[in-house]
Order: C-alpha cells, then sequence, then structure tokens
C-alpha cells in the first residue's frame, strides 16, 4: 500500500506542470531507483514491476520527449517577456538588478538579442536595455546592428551616428540589412545627407549611376587629400553631370570638411561644369554656418543675395541654432535681419522666430539692448508683423530667468517702437516684478513711460508696484509707490483698498504698527479711502499687543471704531476683550464703552461682556471701578449685580456692588 502511495505521488508530479516536472527528470534513475527500493515489500507483484521499471526512465519515452521540449520553449519566452516588462517598469539600475536576479534570468547575448528584436518599435525601452547589457555583457555584432536598426528606423540620427561610431572603436561593421532598413529611412525622411554618408560605408557598384552612388564617389575623391589639379582631374574623369540636386547632396555630405565643400563649391562654378542657385547656395551656407568658418559664410550670404536670392527657412534655422549655441548672438540678429528681407513669406522668420532671438538677446552675458531693438525694428517694419501680448510674456519670462527685471522698460521702449504698448496684465506682471526687485527708480521710470505713451499704469499695475515693494520689504518706495497711486485729486481706484492691506501687513510685519495706523488716518481723510474690514482688524490686533498698546496703541485702535463704523463695518471687539482680561484699566474700558456705540452707551450685553471678560481673568478691582462709572441703569440691572453676585471671589467676600442711591 505504501508503494502504491509513492507511485501514484510520482506520477501525478510527472504530469503537472513544466517546472514540476523538471524536477522530477533531473534526478538520476539511480536516485529514483533507490527511493523506490525503500519503500517497497519483498515479492512485489508483477503490474508493480512494470510501473518500477517506467519510473526508472520516465525521459526515455516519445511521450516525455513532447512533454519536455515544450516547456523549455514557454520558459525561454517568458523569460524574453519578463525582461521586457522590467526594463519598461523600471529606470532604476538597482531596481533592474534586483527584479532580474529574483527572477532568476541571466542575460546572455542570445536573449539580449531575441529581446532587443522584439524591442524595435519602443525605442526608449530598447535604449535603456542596450546600455544595460552593454555595460553587463560583451554584445555581438548582431546586438549592436539590431540597435542600430531601432534607432535609424525610428529617426533618432544622431544616436544612430554615434552608435556607428562606438561599433567602429570596438571592431564591428554594420551589416547589409541595416543599411538597406536605415537607407530607406533616411531617403524617405528626405536626410539625403545621411543617406550618402551611410552608403560610404560600404563598397560602391560601380554600374549604379544613381545620384546618390555618384555623390559618394566624387565625395571619396575630394576627401581623400588636399584639394589639388589631381583631385579637379579626377573629378572630370567621373564623367558626371552635375544639376542642382546633386550638388547640393554633394555640398551638404561634405558638412564635416567645410573647407573641402567650398573649395568644390567654387571649383564646379569656376570650371563652367555648373551655375549656382539658390539651393546650392542655401546647401553650402548651412556647412559654413559655423564659428570657425563666420567670414567665409558671410561672404557666401552676401553672394547669394546680391545674385537675387533668398535665405531659406532651413539655412536660417540650422544656422542660428549655431549661433546661439557658439553665443554668437550678433551674428544671429544679422542672419536674422537679411532672412526678413526674403522675397517670399516661407522663408521669412515667424514671429515664433523672433521670440526665440530676442529671449537669446535678454539672456546672453551681457543684454545688449541695440541687438533687440533692431531685431524688432527690422520685424516690424513689414507693416503685416505685429507684436503680441504673447510676445512679450516670452521675453519677460527670460528677463526674470536672468534676474534682468529692471531691463523691463528698455524692452518695452524697443518694443514701443514696434507700435506695442502692454495690455493691463502685462503691466501689473512687469511692475510686480520690478516693485519685487526693490527698483524704485524703474518703478517711477514704467509710471512714466506709460503716461507718456498716452495710457496710464492701470490701477492693478499700480497695486502690483506697491505690493511688489511690500513683498522686498521697502516701506519708503512702497508708500511712495501707494501715494502716487492714489493721486493728488484724492480719486482713489477700485484695487486702492487690496494695495493699502497689503501695505499695512507689511508696516506690521516690521513692527510698524503706529506709523500704519497714522498712515490710514491720513488716507481717509485726505484722500477718501475706505479700507477694507479685514485692513480694520489686522490693525486693531497688532495695536492691542501688549508692547504697543502701552505706548499708546490702545488709544489709536480706539480711534479707528468711529471709522469701521462710518465705512459701515461692525466694530471689532475681540482684541479689546483680551486686552481687559490682562491689563486694561477701567478707565479704558469706559473709553472703549463710549467709542463701541454711536449712542450715550452701549447695550447691557456689551457692557456685561466687558465684566464677565474681567472678572474671569480674576480682575475684580477693574470691574467694580469701571461699574461705579457707568450710569445708573447700568448699576441697577438685575443681570449686572447677578454677574457680579455669581462670579465674586471664592476665598474672600465680595465687595457688594454699589447701587444707585435713590
Amino acid at each position: 500500500m505504501r508503494y502504491q502511495q509513492w507511485r501514484l505521488m510520482l506520477l501525478r508530479i510527472h504530469r503537472g506542470s513544466p517546472s514540476s516536472h523538471y524536477q522530477v527528470t533531473s534526478i538520476s534513475t539511480r536516485s529514483i531507483s533507490s527511493l523506490l527500493h525503500t519503500r517497497s515489500r519483498p515479492g512485489s507483484p508483477p503490474q508493480q514491476s512494470r510501473d518500477l521499471s517506467r519510473l526508472r526512465s520516465p525521459i526515455t519515452t516519445p511521450r516525455s520527449f513532447s512533454s519536455s521540449s515544450e516547456p523549455a520553449v514557454k520558459e525561454k519566452s517568458a523569460s524574453e517577456a519578463t525582461v521586457i516588462d522590467i526594463f519598461t517598469r523600471l529606470t532604476s539600475e538597482d531596481e533592474i538588478k534586483r527584479e532580474l536576479e529574483s527572477s532568476y534570468i541571466a542575460l546572455t547575448q542570445d536573449l539580449a538579442l531575441k529581446v532587443l528584436r522584439k524591442l524595435e518599435s519602443n525605442p526608449d525601452v530598447a535604449k535603456r536595455f542596450f546600455k544595460w547589457v552593454k555595460e553587463e555583457n560583451h554584445l555581438t555584432s548582431k546586438s549592436y546592428n539590431m540597435m542600430l536598426r531601432i534607432l535609424g528606423g525610428n529617426g533618432l540620427v544622431d544616436e544612430f551616428w554615434g552608435l556607428v561610431s562606438s561599433m567602429n572603436r570596438k571592431g564591428h561593421g554594420l551589416s547589409a540589412n541595416v543599411r538597406d532598413k536605415v537607407g530607406d529611412k533616411f531617403q524617405k525622411d528626405g536626410l539625403l545627407s545621411d543617406y550618402v554618408r551611410l552608403r560610404k560605408l560600404f563598397p560602391l557598384d560601380p554600374l549604379d549611376g544613381s545620384p546618390e552612388s555618384v555623390c559618394v564617389r566624387v565625395c571619396k575623391v575630394v576627401e581623400n587629400g588636399e584639394w589639388s589639379d589631381d583631385v579637379e582631374k579626377r573629378i572630370k574623369d567621373l564623367n558626371v553631370e552635375f544639376g542642382s540636386g546633386l550638388v547640393k547632396m554633394i555640398l551638404e555630405s561634405l558638412d564635416e570638411e567645410p573647407r573641402k565643400a567650398l573649395l568644390f563649391f567654387r571649383w564646379v562654378d569656376e570650371s563652367g561644369l555648373f551655375k549656382h542657385d539658390e539651393k546650392t547656395y542655401n546647401a553650402v551656407a548651412r556647412v559654413l554656418g559655423k564659428e570657425k568658418f563666420l567670414d567665409r559664410f558671410q561672404n557666401v550670404v552676401g553672394e547669394m543675395r546680391s545674385a537675387g536670392y533668398d535665405v531659406e527657412m532651413e539655412t536660417y534655422v540650422t544656422v542660428s541654432k549655431r549661433f546661439w549655441q557658439s553665443k554668437l548672438v550678433k551674428e544671429a540678429v544679422d542672419l536674422f535681419e537679411v532672412a526678413l528681407e526674403s522675397s517670399t513669406d516661407s522663408n521669412r522668420p515667424s514671429s515664433h522666430c523672433l521670440s526665440l532671438l530676442l529671449k537669446r538677446i535678454v539672456t546672453a552675458e551681457v543684454m545688449d539692448v541695440e541687438l533687440f531693438k533692431r531685431a524688432v525694428e527690422a520685424y516690424t517694419k513689414n507693416d503685416n508683423n505685429v507684436l503680441t501680448d504673447g510676445l512679450m510674456k516670452s521675453v519677460l519670462k527670460s528677463l526674470t530667468s536672468a534676474d534682468r527685471v529692471a531691463e523691463s522698460n528698455e524692452v518695452l521702449k524697443a518694443m514701443k517702437k514696434g507700435g506695442y504698448l502692454p495690455s493691463s496684465d502685462l503691466q501689473s506682471v512687469i511692475a510686480s516684478g520690478i516693485g519685487r526687485k526693490g527698483k524704485k527708480d524703474e518703478g517711477d521710470e514704467l509710471v512714466d513711460f506709460m503716461e507718456e505713451s498716452g495710457k496710464k499704469l492701470d490701477d492693478k499695475a499700480m497695486a502690483s508696484l506697491v505690493v511688489g515693494y511690500c513683498d522686498s520689504g521697502d516701506l519708503k518706495k512702497a508708500s511712495a509707490s501707494f501715494e502716487r497711486m492714489v493721486g493728488k485729486e484724492g480719486v482713489v481706484s477700485s484695487n486702492a483698498d487690496y494695495a493699502f492691506e497689503e501695505l499695512v501687513h507689511a508696516y506690521c510685519n516690521k513692527n510698524q504698527v503706529r506709523d500704519a495706523c497714522k498712515l490710514l488716518c491720513a488716507h481717509v481723510k485726505q484722500n477718501q479711502l475706505k479700507p477694507r474690514h479685514s485692513t480694520y482688524k489686522c490693525l486693531v490686533r497688532n495695536l492691542l499687543t501688549k508692547k504697543v498698546a502701552i505706548e499708546g496703541g490702545f488709544e489709536e485702535a480706539l480711534s479707528l471704531l468711529p471709522m469701521m463704523k462710518d465705512h459701515g463695518f461692525p466694530p471689532f471687539v475681540d482684541p479689546f476683550m483680551f486686552y481687559f482680561s490682562k491689563t486694561g484699566k477701567s478707565s479704558e474700558a469706559y473709553s472703549f464703552l463710549k467709542a463701541v456705540t454711536s449712542y450715550h452707551f452701549p447695550s447691557i450685553s456689551v457692557v456685561t461682556r466687558v465684566f464677565e471678560t474681567m472678572m474671569k481673568s480674576a480682575r475684580h478691582s477693574e470691574a467694580h471701578d469701571l461699574l461705579s462709572l457707568c450710569p445708573d441703569y447700568i448699576r441697577n440691572d438685575p443681570d449686572v449685580l447677578e454677574l457680579f453676585y455669581s462670579m465674586k471671589p471664592s476665598e474672600s467676600a465680595a465687595e457688594e456692588p454699589l447701587a444707585a442711591s435713590s
């Protein structure tokens, strides 16, 4: 019976999952025999012996062979899928390493190639995987070529050529399959110079008369040595019929050797083999548009314009980027001016081009305002080109990033010549930036500039200027700007209450609350300012702090109560209650009760609250003194008398409140 149980268990494992199957088949026949021997009894039946025979050699039967090969294929597919999943989800090298180890996956060269093939349409994951495997293993030429196919096929041209160089250093060559696949992509995308460069890596077919092959032959002659009569003769011996497209392709293919490109450009024209046109002029201009060949670039552009040809948009974009990278700002402006003179709209720089140029100017090591003016003037010379808020906004962002907000006025002046004045929102942005930098002169200049333009700096922008100075902590400039905001006529803008509240907060933060109170009283009286309720509250709260109140803050806080009532706000009494619970005198409490109402004396509820506040803080003596100052109807009120009786001191009998004599 015991033997039968073991036999059934082993058979179940054998027919179970692939992983369990491998565990069983990996056990030696000797081990199984030994195991069964220890579990069997003498005299086992014949059927039992036949079962033992099958168990001793499970992998020799056709069925066993079939079941062992299928899981192996599945396991390999699962490994590829797991690797792809890991590199898709994770970017951290440590996390990737842990996941691979926990999945028991060894990245062999064969597995790496299979994974790359499945990642052909996912270049980002492929690059991450390739980098990892390259650092961990010595990759084969097939894997390098597969990665080239992925890069080239997905239009990652620069990375493609970078990997080609890396392969060459390691002794790997480019396969014909990759050449054809990537070459088709280059041609489809119009990357003819890259296509020609790719073709140079392979032996030429002497019978191939395609323009690309001819281009490769000419370039090989030009690149083979210094320019000479022999080079010229060898080119002529090729019996090439030079056309615009072919010459353009040759020049672009010589991009890495601008000097030889220019020599070929001159020779092919002077030899009478070809007359240059707009396309070939632009091709050589793109090749020469580099810092080291600046003089020759400018000469070619001058010749091109004299011949009546335009600077093409492709030339402008390509060369401008190089100039910016080399910090050739003046040269970039020169090119911008020339490009704007093009005869067709498609070749003229757009507003986006202007925006990029202006941003480069304002973020240069030294901001040249004259170059800024030149660029704006060149662009707006054509009446169809107008300057927009969007353009100004992008320039302002660059000024801010370069910490040159103070130059905003110079920018505005330059753009004003192009017919531009900022909108209300942008005025606020500019004013706020100037204020935060504490630039009073620039703030005044901004206000003057707008007034001279016949368009006063609007209320919102003036408020932003005040708030900006508050943020910088310059109360003097903030106050002066607010004075200018309300104006001599006393006409208060709709944004004045907001600006003034920020000004009050700034004074309070500098522990100058009494100065803020004086400022409020002056503006209310002279300029008809109507502060916000929250502004009054802020002042009252700060005036009644212990130190300020002792120095006269209580009287000033008290003076704000009638003003609050005049402006339609309820009196803010909470800070007064707190003050009376701590240090307030009975005479001060009486003054508060007189000031808090427009009548002779406030209601019983207000008076009772003051009494209760004092007595809860064990200030019974001050409460009795205050009661003695109150009118008769307060002193004889039953609720007041009950309050004093119920809250009398517990340690000794309280003095009975004095009722008014009859």
